[in-house]
């Protein structure tokens, strides 16, 4: 079995593939359209944005029949999973008293629609990075941890977030662990990077499509109501993206992205800015 190297090959993508063309301005307006959704939630306009998003969730299956280009229903599709995480997130009734667990009933029902657009999509979610598990792992592990950290601070500054454990203990850690990897990272990173990313990338070329989902990603983050936040989000997804980009190994980002959000939301806010370490 060969070792996996996520980051063997560095050179930076091709910028020829950049594409703008009559697919992309269609493909475009559920994109800016999603943008202003999530804007109006930043301004506390939650009925424009629950409004935007539903018919968004109702007008891309139906706009999908209207266009034969199956680059475009495939982008429609992609993007048809951003309003419902947001309705999801919205509607989601409080099943606990502790926070953390309600991240399970958010996005564990989203594995469903992800599946589907991706089996039909054809979009095959390779092994590699779960089975090519060596030594060399450990580095990438590092990696992912190291990357995670400096995220994390730079969004703590941002939000000051409260802590979603009562203490530090193994059982604490593991349980935060188990809920921001395997079911928001994995399943954000699923949408974000394994579909929309490849779909966007497909449409506008590499870079572009990694800026438009980056931005996304940013904006889906308004509900916290910072400006600093939503560019940090979304230069969080830039890294995350070229992280993707460069490695195809879903589970490094998800990694990734789920330890920003135990360092965020559990150990930073229990051990200060710098982990107490200054």
């Amino acid at each position: 079995m060969s070792e996996f190297h996520p980051f063997k090959n560095m050179d930076l993508p091709d910028l020829s593939d950049v594409q703008f063309n009559r697919d992309s301005a269609v493909i475009m307006v559920p994109v800016l359209l999603i943008m202003l959704a999530e804007l109006l939630l930043f301004a506390e306009m939650d009925y424009l944005s629950i409004c935007i998003h539903v018919a968004l969730l109702l007008g891309l299956p139906l706009a999908s029949i209207h266009f034969s280009k199956k680059e475009v229903t495939m982008a429609f599709q992609a993007l048809m999973l951003l309003p419902l995480l947001r309705l999801v997130n919205i509607s989601m009734p409080i099943f606990f008293d502790t926070t953390l667990y309600v991240f399970i009933f958010i996005y564990a029902p989203l594995i469903i629609p992800v599946y589907l657009v991706a089996k039909d999509q054809d979009i095959t979610l390779s092994l590699r990075g779960f089975r090519d598990v060596n030594r060399m792992w450990l580095v990438y592990i590092f990696l992912a941890i190291l990357v995670a950290i400096l995220i994390a601070q730079g969004e703590y500054a941002i939000l000051a977030s409260s802590y979603l454990i009562s203490d530090l203990s193994f059982i604490s850690l593991l349980k935060i662990s188990l809920v921001m990897v395997i079911f928001v990272g994995f399943v954000e990173e699923l949408i974000f990077r394994f579909i929309l990313q490849t779909r966007l990338a497909d449409t506008f070329g590499t870079w572009p499509g990694l800026i438009i989902t980056s931005l996304l990603f940013g904006v889906m983050h308004s509900g916290y109501g910072a400006p600093l936040e939503v560019f940090m989000t979304a230069f969080a997804g830039l890294i995350l993206g070229y992280m993707f980009l460069r490695t195809k190994s879903i589970s490094f980002v998800s990694l990734t992205h789920g330890f920003v959000n135990v360092f965020l939301f559990g150990v930073i806010p229990h051990l200060g800015p710098g982990l107490g370490l200054f």
